[in-house]
């Protein structure tokens, strides 16, 4: 009898806490739905201004400050797990009281005025950190452009917003290109924090689901799509490239591209020579199988879209051709044949133009 009641005592102790616990979950959810409706009827509308680099919490707290919203706290919790608070942005916002938390966190998507704005800077598809660092420079964002490097390189300690994990090589290949207003005193961090977060809200979030079944992860994606951007000057053999490249993958073969070696070397050449292809580099290519260990370029969109979507074929091989269009073979020989060929009409071209010009 004793132990019966033992263990009815105990069930009642687990019932207890676990209506104590349902109780407390029934409440928070009430709390915390109703702390996501609208603080008023009152549609005024007030000026609030987002700093760059603002985190859900430091945002959450402008809007309760400004009586925007009923709670800050519930606020970050919508941001960081409903309102995609990666691809917030920093600027002058018209908000009103009776907005409710996620016509908020739409609208801080979505950007605010651009009052404040008064330039703009352009980083073109396929440049690598470096180039992007000269570029802030020149357009005084930064100071320096080794401490640029130094924030996105793989011993960086610099913290940035995104929905993934930082690449251990650094975020070489993550700044999206794009064309960006320039706020006043806007800080190097702030703009790479931008370009971060255009490269979550345009490819990562649009591509999640379909990089999760590409058969890669996320930085070989990324990192293929700078090969890409590299590689290809039309739009119309991106994915015939990202073909080739796959291919060349499946068989263990290298991948035996330029762009890695010129990127090992360290300095740009329009024509890559066979001494250069030594090149003692795990970027290289022509020495090492498989993908470099990251991203050699900044890819566009196209570039990405076309690393999770390589054109099925057999082709192992690809040369330029003319019209900035390359050529595409299955085998060496055939490869050997159409380079052969292209260097006889180049060579006929020139002796044609020679004696033309001698001819005058």
């Amino acid at each position: 009898m004793k132990r019966k009641k033992g263990k009815s005592r105990a069930g009642i102790i687990v019932a207890g806490v676990a209506a104590v616990v349902a109780i407390g979950a029934i409440g928070f959810y009430n709390w915390f739905a109703g702390s996501l409706q609208p603080l008023s009827e009152d549609q005024a509308k007030k000026t609030v201004t987002i700093p760059i680099g603002s985190g859900p919490v430091k945002i959450g707290n402008i809007l309760e400050s400004a009586g925007i919203i009923k709670n800050s706290f519930a606020f970050s919790l919508y941001a960081r797990f409903r309102g995609n608070a990666s691809s917030f942005r920093s600027g002058t916002y018209k908000l009103s009281p009776s907005m409710s938390v996620a016509q908020i966190a739409l609208a801080l998507r979505r950007g605010g005025s651009s009052d404040s704005r008064q330039a703009s800077i352009t980083f073109p598809e396929g440049w690598n950190i470096k180039q992007i660092a000269d570029r802030m420079v020149g357009k005084k964002v930064a100071t320096k452009a080794t401490d640029v490097v130094a924030m996105v390189g793989p011993k960086s300690t610099t913290n940035f917003d995104v929905p993934f994990d930082r690449p251990k090589t650094g975020w070489e290949g993550y700044l999206f290109p794009d064309t960006y207003s320039l706020i006043r005193s806007e800080t190097p961090q702030a703009l790479l924090q931008r370009m971060l977060t255009n490269f979550t809200e345009r490819f990562y979030n649009a591509h999640k689901t379909e990089v999760e079944a590409s058969g890669h992860t996320l930085h070989e994606i990324v990192t293929i799509a700078s090969l890409i951007e590299m590689e290809a000057e039309v739009d119309v053999d991106r994915a015939k490239i990202a073909g080739v490249i796959e291919n060349r993958l499946n068989k263990k073969m290298k991948l035996d591209i330029d762009a890695t070696v010129i990127y090992a070397l360290g300095h740009h050449k329009t024509r890559v020579l066979y001494s250069d292809l030594k090149v003692n580099s795990p970027y290289n290519t022509y020495r090492h199988k498989g993908l470099p260990p990251a991203p050699i370029a900044s890819p566009g969109l196209p570039s990405l879209i076309a690393a999770l979507h390589p054109e099925q074929s057999e082709y192992l091989f690809y040369v330029a051709g003319p019209n900035r269009t390359h050529i595409f073979t299955k085998s060496e020989a055939e490869h050997n044949a159409v380079v052969a060929k292209l260097r006889a009409e180049k060579k006929n071209a020139a002796t044609g133009t020679q004696e033309k010009n001698n001819g005058n």
